[in-house]
């Protein structure tokens, strides 16, 4: 029997592990979804959406896409899949074709994190004194946590594109959070309309799975009850 929720699957950002969903897994499971949490390898597009195609191969269909920050692009290009059913982004990136991270983020101002990060063998690490302005409602011990575990993206992910974006023929719904310094709720707000998406705004950091799980919760449950 085929179940009676739609499935979901996570595609994490930048910095962060499929991990950063703890918070809402338990409970989406606990109201009766399938819910996988993307492994991003964060090297490549082509490997991050190769990660969320794996995903959706363990659940059932219909199945929503979860995308938080950089994991917006990733599920921008997976999500044309035929058994995506809707795209939920979360403080997340969402291209057009053509558009790069680096456009998106140099349409308004850029945000107080990028200030704060450190090159090293082609990779990009938060610094110490930057991890604020990534996770800054946590508590100081929770954001030292997350510096501590944080996945170091290759530089060169900024620069990919889509050709194909997979919100022009799915439903979608957008979590704008209010006090992101990572990414401009400006550029969110802008691209959120652009997309037509259905929009909820929070006033949270970059990391609202973390500091506000329910208010991410919320825009989950709307996004499955529509479909």
């Amino acid at each position: 029997m085929a179940p009676s929720k739609p499935s979901i699957v996570f595609a994490h950002g930048l910095w962060a592990d499929g991990s950063c969903f703890s918070e809402l897994i338990p409970v989406l499971q606990r109201e009766g979804h399938e819910v996988v949490s993307a492994q991003n390898t964060l090297d490549s597009l082509e490997g991050d959406v190769d990660a969320v195609h794996r995903a959706l191969a363990r659940v059932s269909s219909p199945a929503i896409l979860v995308g938080h920050s950089w994991g917006g692009f990733v599920i921008t290009d997976a999500g044309t899949d035929e058994r995506v059913a809707g795209l939920v982004y979360v403080a997340a990136l969402a291209p057009d074709s053509g558009e790069t991270a680096q456009d998106l983020i140099g349409k308004f101002d850029t945000p107080p994190l990028f200030a704060h990060l450190d090159a090293e063998d082609g990779r990009l690490w938060i610094a110490r004194d930057g991890i604020s302005d990534f996770c800054g409602d946590l508590s100081e011990e929770d954001q030292l946590l997350v510096w501590a575990t944080q996945g170091a993206p290759r530089a060169e992910v900024l620069g990919s594109t889509t050709d194909n974006p997979a919100w022009k023929s799915k439903p979608s719904w957008y979590l704008v959070t209010k006090q992101d310094r990572a990414v401009n709720p400006e550029l969110q707000r802008f691209m959120a309309q652009r997309m037509g998406a259905t929009t909820t705004e929070a006033d949270t950091s970059h990391v609202p799975m973390l500091s506000r799980p329910d208010v991410v919760l919320e825009t989950i449950r709307t996004a499955a009850q529509a479909i």
